[in-house]
C-alpha cells in the first residue's frame, strides 16, 4: 500500500520506499515513524517517513530521512502537506526534539510565509522557527539510449581519462552481495582517509537484501585487487549512487574514472534515463568532478522546523566544528575505525 503510492507519485524518490524503515531500524536501532494521510475512502493522500535520532552530542532530531539527500513529505495537495507537517510537529513536541528536517528537492508548496502563519497560529507550535537550508545541490545526468551515444557526447579529454585505467590493466565488474566484503574493505579505508566514521557493513548488506534486482555493487580491480567501488540502487528511471570510494594507492591509475563510466554504462544498458551522482557543494572539487561528465545541478531544499526558537545561521557549514576530530580520525588504524566508526556514524544524519 505504502510502496504502491510511492511508485505512482510523480515526485517520489528512492528514499520514500518503505524498505528504508527496516534498514535503518534493524541496522542502527533508531525509532521510525512513518506517517500516513488517509482519505475517507481509505486511500492514501500523502506520506512522511521520519527517523528519530537522539544523542548527547549530535542532538535530538526527527529527519526525513537521515544519511541521504532526499525524503520529506510526499502528498497529493497542499492541504495534505500541511496536515503531515502539523502532525510531524506534534510528534516532535511529544519526543522533545530540537529540530525536524525534511529533505526535498523542490520546495514544499506549503512552505511559504502564508502557510507558515497557518501553522504558527496554533499555540502548540507558536515557538517554532521555520527555515530552509539550500547550500547543497544534487548532480544529475540525463542519459541517452545507449552507452555508445553517451561516450560520443564526452569531450576528448574525458574519453582519454576513461581509457587510461583500461590501458593500465584495470577492469570493472558488477555484482551483488558476493562483492560486499571487497566493497567494504575499500569503503572502510577511504572513509578513514577522509576522516569520517564509516557506516556498518550490516547497513550495506541490508540495502542489498531489501532491494534485490535494484541494488548492486560496481567494482574496479587491478588484477584481483579492488581499487575502487560503489553501491548503486535503481528507482523508476533513475540510478542512484549513494556511496563510492577509491583507494589512494591506485590514484595514478585513475580507477575513479573507470568506476563512474562503469556505473553510467550500466545505467544506460538497463534503461535508466538519469544518473544521480549525489550531492555536492557548488564550486568544490566533487562538484567539478561530476560536472565534467555533464551532470547538471538541481537545488536541494532541506526544510527545518526548530522547535526551540531561532537556530542562528543555518547556512554555515558545520564541518568546521569537527576539523580537529577529522584530523585525529585520519590517524587511527583502519581496524579501530571499523569497530568505532559505525557506533558514531549511526548518529550523524548527513
Amino acid at each position: 500500500m505504502w510502496d504502491a503510492y510511492v511508485h505512482d507519485h510523480p515526485r517520489a524518490v528512492l528514499y520514500h520506499l518503505f524498505g528504508w524503515q527496516n534498514i535503518i531500524r534493524e541496522t542502527y536501532g533508531h525509532n521510525v515513524y512513518y506517517l500516513l494521510a488517509i482519505r475517507d475512502n481509505h486511500s492514501i493522500a500523502g506520506i512522511l517517513p521520519l527517523v528519530h535520532i537522539r544523542h548527547l552530542i549530535f542532538g535530538n532530531t526527527l529527519t526525513s530521512i537521515p544519511f541521504f539527500d532526499m525524503g520529506g513529505i510526499l502528498a497529493d495537495d497542499v492541504g495534505t502537506e500541511k496536515a503531515l507537517l502539523a502532525e510531524a510537529i506534534r510528534l516532535g513536541r511529544k519526543l522533545r526534539v530540537e529540530n525536524i528536517e525534511l529533505r526535498h528537492t523542490a520546495p514544499l508548496s506549503c512552505w511559504s510565509d502564508s502557510a507558515q502563519e497557518d501553522h504558527v497560529s496554533n499555540p502548540q507550535i507558536l515557538k517554532a522557527t521555520f527555515a530552509t537550508r539550500s547550500h547543497k545541490v544534487l548532480m544529475r545526468l540525463a542519459l541517452p539510449e545507449s552507452p555508445e551515444v553517451l561516450m560520443k557526447s564526452f569531450k576528448a579529454k574525458l574519453r582519454s581519462q576513461i581509457k587510461r585505467p583500461l590501458k593500465a590493466g584495470l577492469h570493472a565488474k558488477i555484482g551483488g552481495a558476493e562483492l560486499l566484503d571487497d566493497f567494504y574493505d575499500v569503503f572502510l579505508i577511504n572513509m578513514r582517509d577522509l576522516g569520517s566514521p564509516v557506516h556498518s557493513k550490516a547497513f550495506m548488506k541490508n540495502v542489498l537484501r531489501t532491494f534485490p534486482g535494484k541494488a548492486g555493487i560496481v567494482m574496479v580491480c587491478k588484477e584481483h585487487q579492488p581499487a575502487a567501488c560503489s553501491l548503486v540502487v535503481g528507482f523508476k528511471d533513475t540510478l542512484e549512487n549513494p556511496w563510492a570510494s577509491a583507494l589512494r594507492q591506485y590514484s595514478r591509475l585513475s580507477p575513479n574514472m573507470l568506476l563512474y563510466w562503469a556505473m553510467l554504462e550500466h545505467a544506460c544498458e538497463n534503461g535508466y534515463a538519469c544518473f544521480d551522482f549525489g550531492r555536492s557543494t557548488p564550486g568544490e572539487g566533487t562538484y567539478k568532478f561530476k560536472a565534467q561528465w555533464g551532470a547538471k545541478p538541481a537545488p536541494l531544499n532541506w526544510h527545518n522546523v526548530f522547535m526551540r526558537g531561532d537556530p542562528g545561521d543555518i547556512q554555515t557549514p558545520e564541518t568546521s566544528k569537527f576539523d580537529k576530530a577529522i584530523q585525529y580520525w585520519q590517524k587511527l588504524p583502519v581496524s579501530a575505525t571499523k569497530i568505532i566508526g559505525p557506533m558514531i556514524r549511526k548518529y550523524i544524519r548527513n
